[in-house]
């Protein structure tokens, strides 16, 4: 993914250019799989890949905090054209390695550039060019890049600025406080009275991982979430294995056995939601005891998988709450006090040390301020071609990927989609694309990103204001939903009235 540091000034001197077909911005799970899919089936094309980080990884580069692992099974997680081999929820480092496997074996090193924070993107009608600064970080010094398409994977939050409310009295409090995105490996919780801020997948993965250095960890929160225990083990991987059958028939088959239980349980969310409540508590009890008491610490108020459903390995957050090791506590926060929280019950939580888990901030593209014909692009005031790209913008698109199933699903479609997109255009001879609302569209009605009652994690919410419009159709939002695009997006007509070239 693309850092977002503070960006300086631009560079109006910058004199250096260098043009390729296709400009991928950042070097996280999108980019490089991106990459590999533009390689593979557009090799013609030139293409380069920008990070402002000095390595790839993004989000699994980011976060240094105990245990820090994926919450969806490496199975999808990981690309389509990449075996996974290991146990489903795996570790950073596990993800990193495996990154690291793809950028050699598709020979990507040479086509990345490291330490180079995008600064400004323009793009001109005239010429039919991007043109994107970026500050490297070797000479501090602006280089331009120009390039035909535009494939924005930087991913959608600030890596830098982590969310953290505005607490009360937070500056009075005595003891250590540091919010998970900001954890380094000189951060130590031996023997500490330690309360975690949230109960989201951060918590639910350095809640358990700390549980067995700190004296005691709390568990703090506003509201409970839903949790998915099951061992951390495919059993059909597993016997697939010992009869010996290929990796890359294992990885396609439990791929589509993981895809096809995913789509039945989301379904079932909507359909049954309260058989599928109980069975969820009744995988808990398998970790925590029979007698584990969900009152009031585990009961939303939301519809299981209106928001993201947490999973949790080997039930290990509840097997440390079975033994003692952390304790719940649902509650608002009153103030920060010297010693550590104030809750509005009136209950004072002491802590020798205080981490926030209370996610991140939505990045829009970035933040990078976007230019088309001079005219900057306010995102707000486009509207969404199905979650990927935007009127009045062209020959651009942008990775968002999926929450209820796994991000890199998404990935690997629109990789296809854009290696498709961009021969279309070799074979037309058109050197633009861009989408519009077509007649039948006319006075279609605009509204926010995604549907709140759909989906409404906090950290959309709170800035949806600042995504691009959808419409009521289905080619004008952003679905969420895999086993529907699957089959739709391979079969979009791309000379469809939604689509002007030039």
């Amino acid at each position: 993914m693309l850092d977002t540091l503070e960006k300086p000034a631009r560079d109006a001197g910058a004199q250096d250019v260098a043009h390729f077909d296709v400009l991928i911005a950042g070097a996280g799970i999108s980019g490089i799989g991106s990459a590999v899919h533009l390689k593979q089936q557009c090799p013609e094309k030139s293409f380069a890949i920008l990070d402002a980080k000095d390595s790839f990884g993004g989000t699994w580069e980011t976060h240094k905090y105990p245990g820090v692992r994926s919450d969806s099974d490496l199975y999808t997680f990981g690309y389509r054209f990449k075996p996974w081999v290991g146990a489903p929820i795996a570790s950073a480092d596990e993800i990193l390695k495996y990154m690291g496997d793809v950028i050699e074996e598709n020979q990507l090193n040479d086509h990345i550039h490291y330490g180079h924070l995008i600064t400004h993107c323009s793009f001109s009608r005239e010429t039919n060019l991007w043109s994107v600064e970026a500050i490297s970080k070797a000479d501090g010094k602006t280089h331009r890049f120009t390039c035909n398409f535009l494939w924005m994977c930087q991913g959608y939050y600030n890596h830098n600025d982590p969310y953290i409310p505005d607490w009360s009295g937070r500056d009075t409090y005595k003891g250590e406080f540091i919010h998970a995105m900001k954890w380094t490996p000189e951060t130590d919780v031996t023997g500490k009275k330690v309360i975690v801020i949230g109960s989201g997948a951060t918590a639910a993965t350095i809640i358990p991982a700390m549980a067995g250095k700190a004296a005691h960890v709390t568990m703090l929160q506003r509201s409970p979430t839903y949790f998915f225990c099951s061992p951390n083990q495919n059993e059909l991987a597993d016997r697939l294995r010992e009869i010996g059958i290929d990796e890359q028939t294992i990885h396609r088959v439990v791929r589509q056995q993981v895809m096809f239980d995913q789509q039945a349980l989301t379904q079932r969310c909507l359909d049954e939601p309260d058989t599928v409540v109980e069975e969820l508590k009744e995988l808990i009890r398998l970790y925590a005891g029979p007698d584990f008491q969900f009152e009031p610490h585990f009961t939303p108020n939301y519809r299981v998988w209106q928001q993201r459903l947490a999973f949790v390995p080997d039930g290990d957050l509840f097997q440390a709450v079975g033994r003692g090791a952390v304790s719940v506590v649902t509650d608002h926060i009153e103030r920060f006090t010297e010693k550590g929280i104030l809750l509005t019950s009136g209950e004072e939580l002491e802590a020798d040390m205080i981490v926030a888990a209370t996610g991140f901030k939505l990045s829009v593209l970035g933040d990078i301020p976007f230019e088309v014909d001079g005219q900057p692009v306010d995102w707000a005031d486009t509207v969404t071609y199905r979650g990927m790209m935007f009127t009045g913008v062209p020959n651009m698109l942008w990775v968002f990927g999926y929450f209820r199933a796994s991000w890199t699903l998404r990935v690997d479609i629109l990789g296809d989609f854009v290696c498709h997109l961009l021969n279309h255009m070799q074979a037309k001879g058109a050197k633009r694309v861009e989408v519009k609302l077509r007649p039948e569209d006319h006075n279609m009605p605009l509204l926010p990103w995604i549907e709140e009652e759909n989906f409404n994690p906090s950290y959309l919410v709170r800035d949806l204001h600042k995504m691009p419009k959808r419409g009521d159709k289905p080619e004008w939002r952003h679905n969420q939903d895999y086993w529907h695009e699957k089959d739709e997006i391979p079969a979009i007509n791309l000379d469809g009235a939604e689509f002007a070239y030039s």
